[in-house]
């Protein structure tokens, strides 16, 4: 981690020709590439399996909201700090090897001596529980190469190189634990390898790769995790990491082969909209939510992922529970690390940290600002705290308390009405008066405590016109860019989320590069509201509102994002047209929209109505 160098099962025959293909070394998805550009396997083949922001696959993940990190592996050994042969201390944690520049032998040396032995599984499934975590992602391999469970692929793990019980399987153990807790397991995968010899020469690679694919099936296979957190995705040297979007897609492809409900995150690929379900800021949180994408900003309790003795500059539970709250009311996700030492303990100031945020979560419900709560457009984002949004609930959670009859205003983006106001755990009332451009809520006597209180808003949310019937938009496409001549084939699409990566396209009488598509038909809001219209496409994009280009993307370009503002009315149909051209490489079109009272998502088919022309 940190630093940068340089829902159907797919039995029968794709499982056979998968498992054929691995055995020969070919990544499944690349095996049958033909045609202009290389693609092949599929014409035809969209990736896009579902819409994440509403599928069922996802549907924990985006209501747990709060998961556990855990850094740990043959660098937990070194605690933080390796003494050269000159008597001269290095310190650095997970990247210590890199850092500090500790030669091959000399590593491999100390991880013999590696002995986690006091690795308790169900204490620090205890740990997450007890700080109100709902999942929880642990290092299998890092940067180092080292696995931590006992792989089939190389002799460079916990149960072959260590003094750790070979009895043991750390990976099992954990697995029980969590299953038994309810805590949804997640494993992290570094695909950039410092150890294996085979991963820098382009020549040797796809033995790595066989070797990694081999590994990742071991993992889903044996221990059933739900989520999937890769890493080492960015371009390095030392050793050279050529891994591509290319790279990225095949395997994100042969994962949802291997469980069609795994997560995967965008490190699978190169960090983009389109790789993997869910974008990955790291210590830090994004300003807004994420357009295009899910997302999890993952940070430390101190100031390194691995354990290292030295660091004691923890956050303290007030800046926990404020990101948390952040990171909840922008739509997001909060993946906060811990590093166990040598022997496998957490230490205990971050168990002091976690319990002190589980207990905020747990008292007086406020946990509802967080758990299956998210953005909510109705409202701007206050200078005094956090707004999120669960159903007709509205959770201000106020990090400056005002001084006595002091007001809090809340700025409206749409038109509401509040029913009823408390701060939970406090039977103290609260004045809501309207005022200016929304309201202001004026809570009586001072802050419950030093953490963020909640004021509990009853709203009535704009009313929504009742749920379209429609079917899809007429879509009509051509194997050419130019979409010339007759189209090869039409019909109505569901939605317009494609994924065709590097392999796919319309129809399997259309090649891979050099074809075009037109949507065409009417779109029908549910909430008179100004909307926005996000497409997420490569090659280029143009989008038309009743006759008025809005989105005018034609430029051939790599997967972009863009958007546009628009007025729409709750019931009316408004016609729309979107034109997809693609040139080479990946194709990606996607069409989603939120409004203040909608959240983020693919328009889904039953606003939309084909033109049928």
């Amino acid at each position: 981690m940190g630093r940068r160098i340089g829902s159907v099962r797919l039995w029968g025959v794709l499982g056979l020709l998968g498992s054929l293909l691995l055995a020969a070394g070919i990544p499944a998805g690349a095996a049958a590439r033909r045609g202009p550009g290389g693609g092949g396997s599929g014409p035809g083949v969209n990736h896009a399996v579902d819409d994440p922001f509403t599928a069922d696959r996802t549907s924990w993940w985006r209501q747990d909201r709060f998961g556990m990190f855990v850094h740990f592996g043959a660098y937990s050994n070194l605690e933080g700090e390796y003494t050269r042969p000159d008597g001269t201390v290095c310190r650095d944690a997970e990247w210590i090897k890199r850092q500090c520049k500790i030669p091959t032998d000399a590593y491999e040396r100390q991880a013999a001596t590696f002995d986690p032995a006091d690795f308790d599984a169900r204490a620090l499934v205890r740990a997450a529980k007890d700080a109100g975590q709902r999942y929880l992602v642990i290092t299998t391999k890092h940067h180092d190469g080292y696995a931590m469970w006992p792989t089939r692929q190389n002799t460079w793990n916990l149960r072959d190189h260590s003094a750790f019980d070979p009895h043991r399987d750390l990976l099992a153990e954990l697995k029980h634990a969590a299953d038994a807790a309810g805590i949804k397991l997640g494993f992290y995968y570094s695909i950039w390898d410092w150890h294996d010899p085979d991963f820098a020469d382009p020549a040797t690679f796809p033995r790595y790769k066989k070797r990694m694919y081999a590994q990742l099936k071991e993992l889903v296979d044996g221990y059933d995790p739900a989520l999937l957190w890769f890493d080492g995705d960015w371009d390095a040297d030392d050793p050279v990491n050529r891994w591509s979007r290319r790279d990225g897609a095949d395997l994100q492809a042969y994962l949802h082969r291997l469980n069609p409900d795994l997560i995967v995150n965008n490190r699978v690929g190169k960090r983009g909209v389109t790789d993997g379900d869910f974008g990955t800021p790291e210590q830090k949180i994004p300003d807004e939510p994420v357009a295009g994408q899910l997302w999890e900003s993952c940070m430390t309790l101190n100031d390194h992922w691995g354990f290292a003795r030295y660091d004691t500059h923890w956050k303290s539970p007030a800046t926990l529970v404020t990101n948390l709250l952040t990171v909840a009311s922008r739509g997001g996700n909060y993946l906060l690390n811990v590093g166990p030492d040598r022997r496998g303990r957490i230490p205990q100031a971050s168990l002091d940290r976690l319990r002190e945020t589980g207990r905020w979560l747990t008292a007086y419900g406020q946990g509802a600002a967080v758990y299956g709560a998210g953005y909510t457009g109705l409202v701007a984002e206050p200078s005094w705290g956090t707004v999120s949004r669960r159903g007709d609930t509205l959770h201000a959670s106020v990090a400056s308390w005002p001084e006595p009859g002091g007001a809090l205003h809340l700025a409206a983006r749409a038109p509401f009405t509040v029913t009823g106001a408390r701060v939970l755990g406090s039977d103290r009332p609260v004045t809501v008066t309207p005022r200016g451009d929304g309201y202001d809520l004026t809570p009586t006597g001072p802050a419950p405590g030093p953490l963020p209180a909640v004021i509990r808003l009853a709203i009535t949310p704009p009313k929504a016109a009742p749920a379209g019937h429609g079917t899809g938009l007429w879509a009509r496409s051509w194997d050419n860019d130019a979409f010339a001549g007759a189209p090869v084939v039409s019909g109505v699409d569901p939605t317009v989320n494609k994924s065709y990566r590097f392999d796919g396209s319309p129809d399997p009488r259309i090649p891979a590069d050099r074809f075009s598509t037109r949507w065409s038909g009417r779109i029908e809001p549910r909430y008179d509201e100004t909307y926005t219209l996000t497409t997420v496409s490569d090659d280029t994009v143009r989008l038309w509102i009743d006759g008025r280009l809005v989105i005018a993307h034609a430029t051939p370009h790599e997967v972009a994002v863009d958007r546009a503002t628009v007025r729409l009315t709750a019931g009316h149909r408004h016609r729309i047209r979107i034109e997809h051209t693609q040139r080479s490489g990946e194709a990606h079109m996607k069409l989603l929209w939120s409004s203040p009272s909608q959240s983020q998502q693919i328009v889904p088919s039953r606003q939309l109505y084909p033109d049928g022309r």
